[in-house]
C-alpha cells in the first residue's frame, strides 16, 4: 500500500470517528431558519509609488530618488446565500479574488504582473443531524455535498485559463461560536484546463476558527489542504498537494467596515519535479461587510 493510500485511510478514519463523539443528540434541531444572505467581506488594497527624475538620481544612496515606480492593486468579494431548514442546510457562496501589480522601471519596458486571479462559485447541501451545544462553544455536525466551479478573471500570458468543475463529499462541523468550519472531504474534479480533460481524484481538509479578543476585535484563522491521488490525463502543470493558512485580526473602525492586517501563505508541490512554490502575503486590508437578512433565530 503506497503512502498515498495510507493518508487517505487514516483521513477516513478519523473523518468517521467524529460522529461517535459523547452526548451528540442525533436529529437535534438546529437553531437557525430561513435565508441568510451576506456580503461576507468586501475589500480592496491598494499603493502607488511615482518617482520621477530617478535616472538623475540613480546613483545617489537613496532609494526614495531612485526607485522603480509602481502601481499594485488587489480586490476581494466574498458573498453567500444560505437556507437553513429543519434538517438541512443549502448554502451558495460566490468568491472573487484579483491582484494586478504595475512596475515602471527606469530604463525598460512596463512590467504587469498577476498575485491573484480567481472566480469560484460552490453550492452544497449539508445535513444537519447533530448539535452539540456544550463543547467547544456549540456548533453542529453532519455530512455534506458541494459542487463548485473555478476560473479565472484573465488568460495567464504564459499558461491556460484555468476550468475546473469540483465535487466534494464528506463530513463537517460547523455555525460554531468559535469553530465555524471544519471539514474532511472526498474531491472528485472535471479539468478542462488542457485538452483532453483530466478526471482527478483527492482529498482535503479545512478548518475556520473565529476569537473574539474584545470588543470590536476578532482574530480569525483559517488552513487548507488537498492532496491529489490520481489523474486520468497526466500534464506538467499537475500538482501533488497544496496548503494555504491565513491569518487576520479584524478591528472595526465604523460600524461594517474593518481594518485588518493580515498574513497569507500558499504552497504547492508539483507532481512532476521536485521544487515546492510558495507565496507570502502580508499587508493591511480595508474591507466592508455586511448582512442582508439574517436567518431566524429558534430556540430548542
Amino acid at each position: 500500500m503506497d503512502n498515498k493510500m495510507k493518508r487517505t485511510l487514516v483521513c477516513c478514519v478519523l473523518f468517521f470517528s467524529i460522529l461517535l463523539l459523547p452526548g451528540v443528540r442525533a436529529g437535534a434541531e438546529g437553531v437557525k431558519r430561513g435565508w441568510e444572505v451576506e456580503l461576507s467581506k468586501l475589500s480592496f488594497d491598494f499603493n502607488s509609488t511615482e518617482v520621477k527624475n530617478a535616472t538623475e538620481y540613480k546613483d545617489f544612496p537613496q532609494a526614495r530618488l531612485n526607485a522603480d515606480s509602481q502601481t499594485a492593486i488587489r480586490g476581494f468579494l466574498d458573498a453567500s446565500a444560505d437556507y437553513y431548514a429543519h434538517r438541512y442546510l443549502w448554502s451558495n457562496e460566490l468568491i472573487l479574488d484579483y491582484g494586478r501589480t504595475k512596475i515602471r522601471p527606469v530604463d525598460g519596458e512596463t512590467l504587469t504582473n498577476e498575485s491573484a486571479d480567481q472566480i469560484l462559485f460552490t453550492t452544497g447541501y449539508t445535513q444537519r443531524l447533530w448539535n452539540i451545544p456544550n463543547f467547544l462553544g456549540g456548533f453542529e455536525l453532519g455530512p455534506f455535498a458541494n459542487l463548485g466551479y473555478e476560473t479565472e478573471f484573465t488568460k495567464p500570458e504564459d499558461a491556460a485559463r484555468k476550468k475546473v468543475l469540483r465535487a466534494t463529499a464528506g463530513v463537517k462541523l460547523f455555525e460554531g461560536t468559535y469553530l465555524k468550519s471544519l471539514f474532511a472531504a472526498v474531491v472528485g474534479e472535471r479539468d478542462y484546463t488542457y485538452s483532453p480533460t483530466s478526471n482527478k481524484l483527492a482529498w482535503e481538509a479545512g478548518l475556520k476558527i473565529e476569537q473574539p479578543v474584545r470588543e470590536g476585535v476578532v482574530a480569525k484563522y483559517e488552513v487548507f489542504f488537498r492532496d491529489y491521488l490520481s489523474e486520468s490525463q497526466s500534464n506538467q502543470t499537475d500538482l501533488d498537494y497544496e496548503f494555504s493558512a491565513d491569518a487576520r485580526l479584524e478591528v472595526q473602525l465604523y460600524k461594517n467596515l474593518y481594518l485588518a492586517p493580515f498574513v497569507s501563505f500558499y504552497t504547492a508541490q508539483a507532481k512532476y519535479f521536485g521544487k515546492r512554490g510558495e507565496n507570502l502575503y502580508i499587508g493591511v486590508s480595508l474591507s466592508f461587510s455586511h448582512l442582508f437578512k439574517a436567518a431566524d433565530e429558534i430556540s430548542e
